[in-house]
């Protein structure tokens, strides 16, 4: 009990079996996050048939980020994060700058591969929250026909 009193006097409201003590320390599993993306795209290879004699060309693809992979990937090295994210009960009161930059730099990502056509568009679209709106309005105009005439045409 003394050494929870302690973290609260020294840092505000701390939760007292944090996983990351400080923020850098979150941002650093994100560092680590990205690069075993980097590693892991070695297991989706992508085959191509390349130039006049059809060459096989075998290319790993850039991943996406996405935070249910990053909390995946915590889960299995350091245990859940989801609190971090939530900020439940304002113990993380600190981490919240970090949250959103992580969480920014996610969306970032999925939004500029969909852009580029490195991910599926649709789905970076409703990952994102983002839509296309269009609007189509259609006039239809018949000249020559009463509205009898068109009723009765209906009724046959």
């Amino acid at each position: 009990m003394a050494k929870r009193k302690e973290d609260r006097n020294n840092n505000g409201n701390i939760h007292p079996e944090r996983i990351f003590k400080q923020p850098n320390d979150l941002y650093n599993a994100f560092i680590e996050y990205k690069e075993h993306l980097k590693q892991e795209s070695a297991n989706w290879p992508k085959v191509q048939y390349v130039g006049k004699d059809g060459m096989r060309v075998t290319d790993s693809p850039v991943l996406p980020l996405v935070m249910d992979g990053f909390e995946v990937f915590c889960y299995s090295r350091y245990g859940v994060i989801e609190q971090y994210f939530k900020n439940q009960k304002g113990y993380y009161d600190d981490f919240v700058p970090i949250c959103s930059h992580i969480r920014k730099e996610i969306r970032t990502n999925q939004i500029t591969g969909g852009m580029l056509n490195q991910f599926n568009p649709s789905i970076t679209q409703r990952l994102n929250n983002l839509e296309e709106k269009t609007a189509t309005n259609n006039k239809v105009q018949i000249e020559g026909i009463s509205t009898e005439e068109l009723e009765k045409g209906l009724q046959d």
